[in-house]
């Protein structure tokens, strides 16, 4: 989900991460069910929860009847940081007498993940990472990792972003949006899969034998090798 366009790799072959606003989040794309909470989150939890929805649904993997191991692992730059900012401004005024608890729930940048879990019936491990490089790759190669070294047979990896908060007077370091992979140890589902993640003796990402750079253009070369192979 970017500032141009949202959805699904086998719906779409172009991916671009443009700076701009985000599109308006329909829930009734992702879910079935109603959920009124959608609705009352913050803007950067309703982002994470949509693009792991896509994730799932792109994979085939949204809709389920028991509880499935699997992970989530996640990377930002600015994580809630709009949201801590948007809750001090209730609390300063009056002591905090009127502090808002709604905004509250959400001054955690994990908060989505826990809402993703119960909506999907995820329980593998989940965490959020801060980015040390403007990549988006660290979710995923810490992911990967897990997958490596044996801990899951399937998890999620991604990056999410809302930007910079405006009190900080100065553009961020990386545009708002969030993609998440869906990564198996094993495929053997009748789904096509878009190929093959592996890291180099450094931790770098490799996919189908070239390295990659940037989550963004992973995501080009996946819907090339997807939609032109």
């Amino acid at each position: 989900m970017t500032a141009a366009s949202m959805g699904c790799g086998r719906d779409h072959e172009r991916f671009t991460m443009p700076w701009g606003p985000l599109p308006e989040i329909n829930p009734s794309d992702m879910f079935k069910m109603p959920y009124p909470n959608f609705r009352r989150m913050d803007k950067y939890s309703r982002l994470g929860l949509t693009a792991i929805g896509l994730a799932l649904i792109d994979a085939g993997l949204s809709e389920w009847t028991r509880e499935r191991k699997i992970g989530i692992v996640a990377s930002t730059v600015y994580g809630c940081l709009e949201t801590d900012v948007d809750y001090y401004k209730t609390v300063i005024p009056d002591r905090g007498a009127n502090a808002s608890p709604a905004l509250f729930s959400y001054t955690l940048a994990n908060s989505y993940l826990g809402e993703a879990a119960i909506r999907f019936g995820l329980t593998g491990t989940n965490y959020v990472l801060t980015e040390q490089h403007p990549t988006g790759l660290a979710g995923l190669q810490t992911a990967l990792d897990h997958i490596i070294r044996g801990d899951v047979e399937q998890i999620l990896g991604g990056v999410c972003d809302v930007g910079c908060p405006q009190i900080f007077g100065k553009p961020g370091i990386v545009p708002p949006g969030a993609v998440f992979f869906m990564i198996e140890k094993s495929f053997a589902r009748k789904i096509s899969s878009y190929g093959e993640l592996s890291m180099d003796e450094k931790g770098g990402i490799i996919y189908n034998g070239s390295e990659i750079k940037d989550i963004a253009i992973l995501v080009q070369k996946c819907l090339d090798g997807f939609h032109h192979a």
